[in-house]
């Protein structure tokens, strides 16, 4: 199919998808996460992530604009540092952190799905409901993707909808002490706090995926990704306003995992408590569909650009199977055996090198992108200092996350180094052979 016989997307629908990709499951899954690190300044924590991201999307913008491809990030890292270790490497992490990212929100699901069974039986069946909600989208993945993605427009509306409903409401119920510059986290805390959940701003990326399908991309793209991203900042920053104005940290920290469904409860009542693990399920569930599709593409287009194994790129139906398998399996092993702040830490760390290396990408791209060059070195920098925060905090109050995430991006890049000395061998056999 040609591109000018595909169906355009305009300035609205680029937009859901920006914020669809974002509202997934980061915010259910981190909320009582940000809270237990930076306490009342969990607004600003958001602020701050949002920041990052934010600037990060003018270099999304630019690169999406001169470069479109349905391949995204991976497109852009490689028009900038071309196919060799470092690029291959950052796609591989780019990958395991789609995992770690799906991970959380079999783990979000888990905990908002538990809540409906006894206090006894609920850690069981938030495994089940991990394990379950894992192995059901593989199967529609690979089967019947477009079924799921007609309801995708609908579930992204509902959720919105709930979420700016909590707000609204909640927003009259709060306690200003609780808000108070005193009950905040030292600065170095609420910067960790900020970053710590940073992948519940991830997914903005999703737009670079539609570039080459956007209806007068060059002015579109750029304002989809700034009111997408801008959007998501405000709606994170209220939500964070309501849950931590209406309870306690104590009551928070208690609830860890479905602390918006509880931060409903004063105001709501026990109806705005299940009304708001509803939504959460829809959501999470939503959010595993899409992110299962977009890793199990990335790992074919890696494979295409012979970064990775050729047997990634088989497919049955049109479906990059052997790459959704193989994500599907360490997505249960992760979800299932890593706690919610380990998988969190991996997640954010692993998106902010890619932002880096992006930021770092339309730097070097910056007169074939028609870019402001300090824009994106600010984006850069200001990713490798949010990164240096969230390490330092990591090693020194949990250094067993620390050694996970090295071993995560180790795991990228020798992996990447043994294929290519692989192929490298294999064709030099080719070559003395003949």
């Amino acid at each position: 199919m040609n591109t000018s016989d595909r169906e355009q997307l305009g300035f609205l629908s680029v937009v859901s998808i920006g914020i669809g990709g974002m509202v997934g499951g980061g915010i259910f899954a981190v909320l009582g996460l940000s809270v237990e690190y930076a306490k009342g300044g969990t607004p600003v924590a958001f602020l701050l992530a949002g920041i990052v991201a934010l600037i990060t999307s003018y270099s999304y913008a630019k690169l999406s604009v001169r470069y479109p491809s349905e391949g995204g990030t991976v497109e852009f890292l490689i028009q900038s540092y071309g196919k060799g270790i470092f690029s291959g490497g950052l796609n591989i992490l780019l990958w395991v952190s789609y995992i770690i990212m799906l991970s959380l929100y079999a783990s979000a699901f888990g905990s908002y799905g538990s809540v409906f069974f006894s206090g006894d039986h609920q850690e069981l069946w938030k495994h089940v409901l991990i394990t379950g909600i894992i192995i059901l989208l593989t199967i529609v993945n690979a089967l019947s993707v477009k079924a799921v993605g007609k309801a995708e427009e609908w579930i992204v509306f509902f959720k919105i909808a709930i979420l700016l409903f909590f707000v609204f409401i909640g927003i009259w119920f709060i306690h200003g002490s609780n808000l108070h510059v005193d009950q905040w986290a030292n600065p170095i805390q609420l910067i960790a706090g900020g970053m710590i959940i940073f992948l519940a701003y991830e997914g903005f990326e999703l737009i670079a995926n539609t570039a080459k399908d956007v209806k007068n991309a060059q002015k579109t793209l750029p304002r989809a990704y700034y009111t997408a991203v801008g959007f998501v900042i405000i709606l994170y920053i209220l939500i964070a306003i309501v849950t931590v104005g209406n309870l306690s940290l104590s009551e928070i920290l208690h609830a860890e995992d479905y602390a918006l469904a509880m931060a409903a409860k004063p105001f709501l009542g026990d109806a705005g408590f299940i009304l708001i693990a509803v939504a959460a399920l829809l959501s999470t569930a939503s959010a595993i569909n899409a992110t299962l599709y977009g890793a199990s593409r990335v790992s074919y287009i890696i494979a295409k650009e012979g970064e990775l194994p050729r047997m990634l790129e088989k497919n049955i139906w049109h479906r990059p199977i052997e790459g959704l398998l193989i994500t599907s399996v360490f997505t249960i092993m992760a979800a299932n055996f890593f706690d919610l702040s380990s998988i969190s830490t991996m997640g954010s760390a692993g998106f902010l090198i890619i932002f880096a290396a992006v930021n770092g990408a339309n730097v070097r791209l910056n007169k074939e992108t028609d870019s402001v060059q300090w824009i994106s070195m600010t984006g850069l920098v200001f990713c490798l200092l949010a990164l240096g925060i969230l390490l330092w905090h990591t090693a020194v109050n949990h250094p067993n996350q620390i050694w996970v995430l090295i071993i995560m991006v180790a795991f990228s890049f020798v992996i990447e180094w043994r294929y290519l000395r692989k192929m490298r061998q294999i064709k030099s056999n080719m070559t003395d052979n003949f």
